[in-house]
């Protein structure tokens, strides 16, 4: 195991409640940025009952899951394993990873699977019984269920799912609840890699198997998914640690320097929800209305009053996302107050010029103004001129060529915009770079949708093996 330090003072741990299951959350995204290991190595001398690790988000866009890439330097993914899989082992417990690789796609789980292959081999670990599950969905399923009059609901305003979604879609995952993490966790696996899953599942899927409720367990995991994101003051990729009983749910993190309060736990509990009470998983609803949230010592937050309710029906999400072109993308800089003044005119003529080279269809360009309304766009309640601003301009073709294209007319003819009243010669803006930089495709999200299931496995497959044997059984 990588070096710990000695056993932390009683302010950061303290003994565990006799009825009680804990959970050790070391990150809220595994891979993204590297695990603080002073505060893991802390949580790992409280000596909890499993290790969970969250590894995906929709955050990080479109592009990953229709490229099938991971966002996530595989260095530190690989940091991130080692720690968790090297301190579960020691202390013989489970250890639990979901959505592999940001997107929970199939070649992302098997990349998962293969780091923990190595660093057993490279540690000599004894024998331990894996399990992992493919969460992908083919567009060929999906086109079967629609021609079969089967109906896949749009979620957040979206219309219904379309055969037009799906031929613009390249890579469809399905979102996981708890029931592939329980299952392989009853069947005895020590170490577990999910395909896409909910962020809450795999905290909940232990203490489900241990007895405890629906109506805690969902909220457990929802409180743990972002590791210190509970915590104050603000400190990410910090571990906390989570207790769950019969009666409540304690929480409190695992470096000094932070505590959990109840601001801090219930503004997470209410975080990246449209609705801040309540949230959806296959198979049923958490219901936050009513929780109670108490400050129960210094550092620690006990909250209750949780329920979880089951669905009428069983449906499925599904995340799916696809390619929209090769993309190129230049920066122009601007303090020239007039021409700021007159930002709309400037590109109102560089985007006509771009018209007239490339015609009014074929391609995409995108004015990003930064200083203005670069982040919000027409959200943007402050309307005032800055002093300064940057424009990224984005060009989306379909072939690399053309986008490199696009993107180069547009940025230029930004210094070439002509308006009233300038007499000058040398244009009104600057290139901190004169070349523009292919970047990664652009993509859109294709699909943000349910389907119906009358099984909440149907959608996933389970295996297991015992790592250091070649030899691989198929659980489901």
């Amino acid at each position: 195991m990588p070096d710990s330090k000695s056993a932390p003072s009683d302010t950061i741990t303290r003994r565990k409640r006799t009825d009680s299951f804990s959970v050790l959350s070391p990150n809220g995204h595994l891979g993204f940025a590297p695990i603080k290991t002073g505060s893991f190595y802390n949580g790992v001398h409280a000596k909890p009952d499993a290790i969970a690790c969250d590894s995906g988000s929709c955050d990080i866009g479109p592009v990953p899951l229709a490229c099938d890439i991971s966002s996530s330097p595989y260095e530190w993914q690989y940091h991130d394993i080692e720690h968790i899989l090297l301190a579960a082992r020691k202390l013989g417990i489970p250890a639990i990873i979901g959505s592999a690789g940001d997107t929970g796609t199939n070649s992302q789980v098997d990349k998962f699977v293969a780091i923990v292959h190595e660093i057993a081999e490279k540690h000599g670990l004894a024998p331990f019984r894996l399990g992992y599950f493919y969460s992908e969905v083919t567009t060929d399923f999906v086109r079967t269920h629609l021609a079969h009059g089967g109906v896949i609901e749009g979620l957040d305003g979206r219309s219904n799912l379309t055969l037009a979604d799906v031929d613009a879609t390249d890579r469809i995952v399905a979102v996981a609840g708890v029931h592939p993490y329980v299952e392989l966790l009853r069947q005895g696996c020590d170490v577990i890699i999910g395909g896409r899953s909910s962020d809450s599942a795999l905290f909940a899927a232990p203490a489900l198997v241990r007895g405890y409720s629906e109506d805690l367990a969902y909220f457990f995991g929802k409180v743990l998914e972002c590791s210190s994101f509970c915590a104050e003051p603000y400190a990410g990729k910090e571990t906390v640690l989570g207790e769950i009983s019969h009666e409540d749910i304690l929480v409190y993190p695992m470096l000094e320097a932070q505590r959990c309060t109840i601001s801090s736990v219930a503004g997470h509990a209410m975080y990246e929800r449209s609705n801040p009470f309540e949230e959806y998983y296959a198979g049923g609803r958490l219901e936050m209305r009513d929780c109670k949230y108490e400050q129960y010592d210094e550092r620690t937050v006990r909250v209750t009053g949780s329920r979880f309710i089951p669905a009428d029906d069983l449906r499925v999400k599904l995340e799916g996302a696809g390619k929209v072109g090769e993309r190129f993308v230049g920066l122009v800089a601007i303090r020239d107050p007039y021409t700021i003044s007159r930002i709309d005119e400037v590109i109102a003529w560089s985007r006509n010029h771009v018209t007239e080279a490339f015609g009014k269809t074929g391609y995409e360009v995108y004015y990003s103004v930064f200083g203005k309304n670069g982040l919000m766009g027409e959200w943007e309640p402050v309307r005032t001129n800055p002093h300064e601003i940057c424009i990224t301009v984005q060009g989306v073709a379909p072939t690399a060529v053309m986008a490199e294209s696009v993107c180069m007319t547009a940025m230029r003819q930004l210094f070439y915009a002509r308006l009233p009243d300038v007499k000058g010669t040398a244009g009104g803006v600057a290139f901190p770079f004169d070349e523009v930089w292919q970047t990664k495709p652009a993509c859109r999200w294709t699909m943000n949708h349910t389907i119906g299931v009358k099984d909440p496995m149907e959608l996933f497959t389970l295996h297991t093996s015992t790592v250091g044997q070649e030899i691989e059984e198929i659980a489901q």
